[in-house]
């Protein structure tokens, strides 16, 4: 086990480790530095691996700095890459999408606010936080179950339901921080790319929007994982798998003369209501929540029954 794995398990203390640091009145520096190491001090790991190792939150926010730090930076940049496209188009552009392409928002390029929600947060950034839900949801049991860690982790006094809770909160503050950095990209060019006839309330009611999608996939990946202990391949398969076919379906549902499938789709309540264009609707986050908030409870029910020996 790696000396920061050691780290995250809890550290406990006996009279037995406290009398064998003692021989005879005089320390023991042999044993002095096993009591330390017991203390949870653990020697090799870094100060600030021990301060993140209190809790399973702190320590799965620290496990996953280097993959939120890339989410972010990569999906922050794309966007604000994206965003600055919108002074090259023409007037017409819009006659240029094909008409099956037409569901996925992009019928109104003209506009600000319509470019956006086609071209940015219509096409790229919905995929991305898809992927990235499905991706670190997929980590959040299913990976240490793989490797058997799990059964190490959950032999200290931790509880599954607390377990879950804690490494969804820490999967929550990426998606936050990958949505607040879309939000300042966009900020960032909405002067120079004449992104000014959309308020900066519209901008954030549409990161929020981008925010629960992307706890949305990972909520299932979470759940997936926690109820039927597959492979963290398998449940970033099936919850990736999952997010194509719903984005897939939002898009050509009207092409199709069944425009009320969209309501099946997380997409629909993501970006349906429009929000660059309209603001702040309070139905579709809660509806997002609601979900949200199944897939865990589901997830977290199956997964205190669980044999995880099976």
């Amino acid at each position: 086990m790696s000396p920061d794995a050691r780290a995250s398990l809890p550290s406990t203390h006996s009279g037995a480790r406290a009398g064998a640091a003692t021989n005879g009145g005089t320390m023991n520096p042999a044993a002095t530095q096993a009591n330390s190491t017991v203390a949870g001090t653990v020697p090799g790991t870094s100060t600030l691996a021990r301060v993140f190792s209190r809790s399973v939150f702190a320590k799965t926010l620290y496990d996953n700095r280097r993959i939120f730090a890339v989410w972010t930076l990569a999906t922050g940049l794309l966007t604000m890459a994206y965003a600055s496209f919108y002074p090259q188009l023409s007037a017409d552009s819009a006659a240029s999408v094909p008409e099956a392409m037409r569901g996925f928002g992009l019928d109104d390029t003209a506009s600000a606010a319509g470019y956006l929600q086609g071209a940015v947060f219509g096409l790229l950034v919905p995929l991305l936080v898809t992927f990235y839900g499905a991706a670190t949801g997929a980590r959040m049991t299913a990976a240490d179950e793989e490797t058997g860690y799990l059964d190490l982790l959950l032999a200290h006094p931790i509880g599954r339901a607390r377990l879950l809770l804690h490494r969804f909160a820490a999967l929550a503050v990426g998606a936050v921080v990958i949505s607040a950095a879309v939000l300042v990209a966009v900020l960032a060019v909405r002067t120079t790319a004449r992104l000014d006839s959309i308020s900066v309330a519209n901008f954030t009611a549409q990161s929020v929007n981008l925010a629960l999608l992307g706890l949305f996939f990972g909520a299932l990946a979470t759940a997936l994982g926690a109820a039927t202990g597959k492979s963290r391949a398998t449940v970033f398969g099936l919850t990736a798998g999952l997010g194509v076919l719903g984005y897939a379906l939002h898009g050509f549902a009207p092409q199709t003369g069944a425009e009320w499938l969209r309501h099946l789709t997380p997409f629909h309540y993501y970006l349906g209501g429009e929000p660059l264009r309209y603001g702040f609707a309070p139905a579709d986050p809660l509806v997002l929540a609601a979900a949200i908030a199944v897939l865990l409870a589901a997830g977290i029910l199956r997964f205190a029954r669980r044999d995880l020996g099976r």
